[in-house]
């Protein structure tokens, strides 16, 4: 915000400095050509008065003395012709009496303008008749190199630059004091705003401005609401989740002592329904486990993910083995990353359980395959199964609650994955399910390197 109200003040400045700059140095430019050009006029008509007598008389010799006074006065060079156009006195070679303004100040008009020369140089011509009465005895031409003119504009140009210059860092120090002055209350109540996410109330007194004060108020009093909100809401969830698992647990204990007393017939139902129980108390801890992750903003810290994977796999290998199936460790190594304390464990303890429930026996399940992707911030943790695999369709949905995949024999609650996800974000990473490349699934979770900066609370 600072930098975008300097901004617009330094643009609205430059504006009004090239809007008035720009059209005082051109008529600046304009005006000292004409008063030059009137200057030079005037120093002609002098010098044809002074010439008269000297052209009726033929005095050649005084013409010179004329003409080379003047020019060397004023690096000016001239030339004075006769009615016959023939050259009585002139300075330098260029100028002879076929010139077109000689023609015109014979005839007794003054001849004023600019011309080019050779290359991209122009000059001033001032051409005069030279009388005595109304008698045109001869003309007076003198020429001028507009750089005589230019240079003046020139240094009024770079005055004119440097005084805009340095009115423009006038104006960006006084921008900068002023938007500081501007910006402070916003800054101030994004100070007070952030005591709002540690449960704090959200102080008004020396926030700035009425308006900046009310907004404060009805921030504290919407945090407010929003806290009780999610604390009922939380609250609940745990109050449920923890109220059924007593429910539950007598349930099974219940149906487990009626097996003596069931036929065989009824078995298979009576343990359909020990299952549908099971897997109900699952879905009560992982509910329970879900409303604790969705309130969760703890600090993050560098997790060493070789440790942790290395751990994970020795207490899952025995009921791997069980299932006939074997985990092995990818022997590339992949550091520390930013996460929650404990997030990680939980994350790979729910892929691994996955996995494994998908897993034919006699394969084989690898944990942190590959290692980090281009990107040297970013470290991947796999867990690369060989089971039957997803579709796109399937895999995008995994992630949410309560999902199963149509026609499975799965018994797992459908939280896996959806906590594993959470997990995830509140660590700053993501986690996605690929294909993996020899068939199954690669659960995938991206996560920042402890070697780069902690990532932001999302």
């Amino acid at each position: 915000m600072t930098r975008r109200i300097l901004f617009t003040y330094l643009s609205v400045a430059v504006a009004v400095l090239l809007a008035l700059g720009i059209p005082l140095g051109t008529v600046y430019a304009h005006h000292e050509r004409d008063g030059f050009a009137a200057d030079v006029e005037r120093d002609a008509v002098v010098l044809a008065e002074q010439a008269e007598a000297d052209i009726a008389t033929g005095d050649t010799a005084h013409l010179a003395e004329h003409t080379t006074a003047f020019s060397l006065a004023s690096d000016a060079q001239v030339l004075i012709v006769g009615l016959d156009r023939g050259v009585l006195a002139a300075t330098g070679t260029g100028l002879t009496g076929d010139d077109p303004a000689i023609s015109a100040a014979l005839t007794g008009q003054h001849e004023i303008g600019y011309r080019p020369l050779p290359g991209n140089d122009t000059e001033l011509y001032v051409a005069v008749p030279a009388r005595i009465g109304t008698d045109v005895l001869g003309a007076i031409l003198i020429t001028y190199p507009s750089t005589a003119v230019d240079a003046a504009a020139t240094r009024f140009w770079l005055t004119l630059a440097a005084g805009s210059a340095l009115i423009l860092l006038l104006v960006t120090v006084a921008g900068l004091a002023l938007t500081r002055w501007i910006t402070r209350p916003v800054r101030r109540l994004e100070d007070a705003a952030e005591v709002i996410g540690h449960g704090g109330d959200l102080p008004t007194a020396g926030i700035g401005p009425p308006e900046l004060r009310r907004l404060a108020v009805r921030l504290s009093e919407t945090s407010h609401r929003l806290h009780r909100l999610i604390t009922g809401q939380r609250d609940f969830a745990s109050t449920v989740s923890h109220q059924l698992r007593s429910p539950l647990t007598a349930l099974r204990l219940r149906l487990e002592n009626l097996e003596p007393a069931v036929a065989d017939t009824a078995r298979p139902d009576l343990d359909a329904a020990i299952t549908e129980v099971d897997r109900l108390t699952r879905m009560v801890h992982g509910l329970l486990a879900l409303a604790h992750l969705e309130h969760q903003a703890a600090d993050r810290e560098p997790v060493d993910l070789d440790t942790l994977i290395d751990e994970r796999i020795d207490n899952w290998s025995a009921y791997a083995s069980e299932q006939d199936v074997t985990l092995v460790r990818s022997p590339s190594a992949l550091g520390t990353a930013w996460a929650v304390p404990e997030a990680i464990e939980q994350i790979v303890d729910n892929l691994l359980a996955n996995a494994l429930r998908v897993a034919p026996r006699q394969t084989v399940i690898a944990v942190g395959a590959t290692v980090p992707p281009e990107e040297g911030a970013i470290v991947e943790l796999h867990v690369v199964d060989q089971g039957p695999g997803l579709s796109d369709e399937d895999r995008a949905r995994a992630f949410d609650r309560f999902w199963r995949m149509a026609g499975s024999a799965d018994d797992g609650s459908g939280l896996g994955l959806t906590i594993v996800r959470q997990l995830a974000r509140i660590s700053g990473g993501e986690a996605e399910l690929r294909a993996a490349p020899a068939g199954g699934i690669d659960a995938t979770v991206r996560l920042r390197r402890a070697t780069h900066p902690r990532p932001t609370t999302p």
